[in-house]
């Protein structure tokens, strides 16, 4: 049974749940703090225990940045693992794939039981599971030999919380037998980022061309937020050659990275290079939003990629998301898992990644961890809280609860 529609940012394009329509996502471990995104409101409903489970969406990280910031389990699918029509072949050149966030891998190997397969028309579909994931999760793994690091692949710097979470990783997975080996894939971060933002612009711009046509009106500028429309007009102004070299720059991307699989069964990183940030802390700057008032008024692509203004905010971004979005495009399984919390009580997870279509793999590892050091039990403060009886209003009520 469906309950409801959760809190997203303006097509998904974030990795923190802000839209101007509908204001922040609060997170129930501290409502000060981002729940990340984009799959923002569905990861808070689960963590305050509204829900058992809720949907998202993962292109860049959508599901497994939130879960990290929510303290929950997120795996994302292999690439197509999941029906993406009828009305597409594919989203974001195959990276965006569906699935759910859970408290539990119990729940979320049944739930990919029971939704994974090609739907009519389907463009490809990876292999399909030897048998049902719900039945991997209670499965001894084996011994397993994995490659971590905690260098960023498209930033510069990972918060100590961070560090502290992937050694403690390590620490327990080598207690549970398995190798652990220092090892990193070769990856070329401005290369892949430049070409990832390409590729986003352009399939944003092909979304508002799909909504014109089915709506019969053109998109104006304030349709959507300041950021939405820079992006769509670098879309807009791209040319055929910049797409496909984009796209070719990620594939190369790819293949680089797929080596590392040759040798290893999974690979081990922080989700994320800091803890769930200040609500607000990503939000352009006043300079920033000057400048793209000004640029959006022109409505020239041109122009916005010569002021530069769209690497800055992406810079940012990728920062805090150095990790997550190299596994849309290569479409490697890949999960968050909530082993750690820091001192200040904000959950801190960690990625592991698996081989191409091995979820499998995954799930046995992740129900090894979850009997080794369960989660479930741990609750945020706002989980389950009792009504407030009648009176002047709480402090977590003034600050907006979540949503």
């Amino acid at each position: 049974m469906l309950c409801g529609k959760t809190n997203t940012p303006e097509f998904g394009l974030t990795p923190f749940t802000e839209p101007e329509l509908f204001g922040p996502t609060r997170n129930p471990w501290d409502p000060t703090r981002t729940v990340g995104g984009s799959s923002g409101g569905s990861a808070a409903a689960v963590a305050a225990g509204i829900v058992p489970m809720a949907s998202g969406g993962d292109g860049g990280g959508s599901i497994r940045i939130p879960a990290s910031c929510c303290g929950i389990f997120g795996l994302k699918p292999t690439r197509a693992r999941t029906p993406n029509g009828p009305d597409v072949g594919e989203l974001w050149r195959g990276a965006v794939v569906e699935h759910v966030l859970t408290r539990s891998v119990r729940d979320s190997a049944a739930m990919l039981d029971a939704i994974a397969g090609p739907d009519v028309g389907a463009p490809y579909y990876p292999p399909p599971f030897a048998r049902p994931l719900a039945d991997e999760v209670e499965a001894a793994p084996g011994r397993l030999r994995i490659a971590w690091t905690s260098t960023p692949f498209l930033g510069t710097a990972v918060h100590p919380d961070c560090e502290r979470a992937l050694a403690d990783a390590v620490e327990l997975l080598d207690s549970l037998g398995h190798e652990l080996v220092p090892a990193s894939p070769p990856i070329d971060g401005p290369a892949f980022a430049r070409s990832f933002l390409t590729m986003m612009c352009a399939e944003l711009n092909a979304d508002v061309v799909d909504a014109e046509q089915e709506t019969g009106r053109r998109l104006r500028r304030a349709d959507v937020e300041a950021a939405t429309w820079l992006l769509i007009l670098v879309g807009q102004a791209l040319r055929a050659d910049e797409l496909a070299v984009a796209n070719r720059a990620l594939d190369r991307q790819t293949r680089a990275i797929g080596g590392l699989f040759e040798d290893y069964d999974l690979l081990l990183t922080p989700t994320l290079a800091s803890p769930p940030f200040a609500i607000g802390a990503l939000q352009p700057t006043a300079r920033e939003r000057t400048l793209m008032g000004v640029l959006g008024r022109f409505g020239s692509g041109r122009l916005v990629r010569m002021a530069n203004v769209l690497d800055e905010l992406a810079g940012k971004v990728f920062e805090w998301i150095p990790y997550t979005p190299v596994f849309n495009m290569t479409g490697q399984p890949a999960m968050s898992v909530p082993l750690s919390w820091n001192e200040a009580g904000l959950p801190v997870g960690v990625q592991v990644v698996g081989r191409y279509a091995d979820e499998a793999t995954l799930i046995r590892l992740a129900g090894q961890l979850e009997r080794a050091r369960p989660w479930a039990d741990r609750r945020p403060p706002l989980f389950g809280r009792a009504p407030e009886p009648a009176g002047p209003r709480s402090e977590v009520a003034d600050q907006g609860g979540i949503r």
